[in-house]
Parts: C-alpha cells; structure tokens; sequence
C-alpha cells in the first residue's frame, strides 16, 4: 500500500484510544473464536455421522438396555447389511478426573461399521485374540503416555465384576487413529465377551445397536421393521437415523452451548459497535488534518481510501490478534477435554467467516466518515465542519 505508512503513524497518534479501540476488537474476536468452537463440538457427531447407519435403542430411553437376543434379529433383517453393538462402560483411570468414554463392543463388526477407525492389521488381530485386550484412541495415548504392552487399570463407577471389585485391568493391543480430521479418538474399545462374562449383574445386556443399511434410500423401511419386530415387548425399541442419534446428544448440550451464544453473542456485537464508533469519531476529529492533506494535492478519492485504510487496519489488527489468541486457546482447551468435549476445533470455514467481519467492521466504521471526508472542500474542513 503506497501510503502504508502514513496510515500507520496516524492510527498511533493517539496511542490510548487506538490501544483501547484494538483492545476492544480483540476481546470481540477471542469470544468469536471460543463461540464458534463451542458451537461446532457440540454439533459435530450430526455433522460427521453417516447417512447409511441406524442406531437402535431403548424406546424409553438410552440410558435403558436391551436384551442381547435382539442383535441376532436386528441382523436378520431385511435391508440390514451389518450390524454391530456397543454399550457404556463409565469409569476412570487412577483419578476420578481422568475420566473418558470406554465401550464393550464386538470388535470385529464394530471396526467394520466405523471403517474411519485406522489401525494396523497387526495390531487389529493382537486385540482381536486377547480377551482382556484394549484398543485406545491416539489422544488417550498422547495423554496419558500409554503405548502397545501396557497394562491399565480402569476404576469402574457402574459396572462391579462378578468377585466385588471394581478395577478392571486391560492390556493395551492397538492404538486406533481416525482418518476423519474433525473425528475424536479420545475412547477406548475392549471385548463385550470379556465385559458381559465378568460383570456383577445384566448380564447379556447390550446398550445400543448400530446397523448398516445395504440402500440409505431404504433407511425408513428398514427402521421401522425394526421397530415393529419388538412393539408390545417389556424392551420396545426406537430406531432412527445415526444423525438423529447424535443430535438427540447435542440437543442436549446445545442447552449450554445455547445459554453460551445468548450471554456471549450480544456481548460481541455490544464491542464491535463500540469499537466502530471509536474509530468512526476519531477520523471526524482529524477534518483540518484532512484539508491540509488536500491542500498539498491529496485527490477526494485519496482521502477515502486513506480513511477507509485506517479503519480497516485497525479492524485487522485487532481481530487478527484475537482470533489468533483464541485458536491457541482452543487448541489448548481441546487438549484438556479431548474426553468430555471431544472436536472442539475452530474450523477453517470460521478463520474466513472472522476476517471477512473484521473486514465489514473496519469498512462499516469507516465508509461514512470516509464519504464525508472525500465530500469535504478545503474552506469546511479548515472550519472544522463536515
């Protein structure tokens, strides 16, 4: 930019109002950042969940399990192509505050239902022999320095073993990736075998079913038959796509992510209009300036685009502080509750979406004084009018 400098030296002749006005931007965009990020983790099993898989669950709730012989059924279905099973364990490694998502499943159809699952063959078959064998997810293993051979204790909250104790000991066979960049591997996966065979009470329990339609255009047949095989049963079922499966689960923390944007949004859009007219009183304090500017053979257009500049720069500066500062957090944030809060991540589409509004806030803050300013002869502004 030809008058770059100029420009910059005059946002900074004020230093206390330009700091206050870059200040205030920044804080508007840390809370972009944080809102943004927040809103997509808990949305982000709708987004990632595949339109060919169903979920089959306790019609009343799934907290409610259902009888193991309803797999046999749901995979004889018509329209059904696979099938597999899972259920929640809910437990801790050493401290309570270690907590994260553990699941007995049947490893080889589980592994077939979510192919986004990366792990070596090698690996996949050790864990498929070992009856007391864990696969773990690479943010566990990162977070907790496990590797291949370990051996874990996980302190159940729920499930007691069939002796009175609640420490269930697993060796570590494989760390699982995911070839999603949005997906979360901060889970483990152990043997349902090992699980219904060792637990204290349910035994032959599952807790969800998730099935692959072999046509997603059949998808409502498919889960209604499903339904209708267990109406009237003391376990009636509710099937239904996997996207309303995980939205049922982001409605539910939508509340807070909810209550986040109610409190949070008007506070953004309070400082980026504050922030606005800052920069938009500080370009009507400088009209003399403008006119010795003219004076010395400045054109109208000149004038706009060096008004325009400043408040577009300060804009930029700010905002672009900010959302940096606000990726740091939530890199960090996603780190420490990969387990509670997992795909907390500020996406590209939001990177753009925030410098195109600092972008809007600059031009919008300074377009009118800019006009004004291009507008202004010589005679007004040596008068200090616009």
């Amino acid at each position: 930019m030809k008058h770059f400098y100029l420009v910059w030296k005059n946002l900074w002749r004020k230093k206390i109002r330009t700091t206050l006005t870059v200040l205030s931007i920044f804080i508007a965009f840390v809370l972009f950042g944080l809102l943004r990020a927040l809103e997509y983790a808990f949305t982000l099993g709708v987004d990632l969940a595949d339109a060919d898989r169903l979920v089959t669950i306790h019609k009343m709730s799934i907290i409610q399990s259902l009888p193991y012989s309803y797999y046999g059924r749901v995979r004889n279905t018509d329209g059904v192509a696979d099938v597999t099973h899972a259920s929640w364990f809910g437990g801790y490694y050493q401290d309570q505050r270690n907590q994260f998502p553990q699941f007995p499943v049947d490893g080889e159809t589980y592994l077939r239902i979510y192919p986004e699952l990366v792990i070596s063959d090698d690996e996949k078959q050790a864990w498929l022999e070992n009856r007391t064998g864990t696969i773990v997810g690479r943010a566990l293993a990162d977070r907790y320095d496990w590797k291949v051979g370990d051996r874990i204790p996980i302190q159940a909250t729920i499930w007691t073993k069939a002796d009175g104790g609640r420490v269930w000991e697993f060796v570590i066979d494989g760390i699982f990736d995911t070839d999603d960049p949005r997906g979360t591997t901060a889970f483990m996966l152990f043997h349902y075998d090992y699980f219904n065979e060792t637990r204290a009470f349910a035994r032959d329990r599952i807790g969800w079913m998730i099935l692959r339609v072999a046509d997603s255009s059949q998808s409502p047949a498919v889960a209604a038959a499903i339904d209708v095989q267990f109406q009237n049963s003391p376990a009636e079922t509710k099937t239904s796509t996997e996207a309303a499966f995980s939205e049922s689960f982001a409605k539910q923390l939508g509340d807070i992510g909810m209550i986040v944007v109610a409190i949070l949004g008007p506070v953004l859009l309070t400082i980026l209009l504050v922030a606005g007219n800052t920069m938009a009183q500080t370009v009507r304090e400088r009209i003399p300036e403008l006119a010795v500017l003219k004076t010395l053979g400045f054109t109208d257009g000149n004038v706009l685009k060096l008004v325009l500049s400043e408040s577009i720069l300060i804009a930029l500066f700010g905002g672009l502080i900010g959302l940096g500062v606000s990726w740091l957090a939530v890199g960090a944030l996603a780190k420490a509750f990969a387990a509670f809060l997992p795909g907390l991540y500020l996406p590209a589409g939001d990177v753009l979406l925030a410098i195109l509004l600092m972008l809007g806030v600059g031009f919008a803050a300074g377009i009118f004084p800019a006009l004004q300013a291009q507008r202004l002869t010589i005679a007004q502004a040596l008068g200090g009018r616009l």
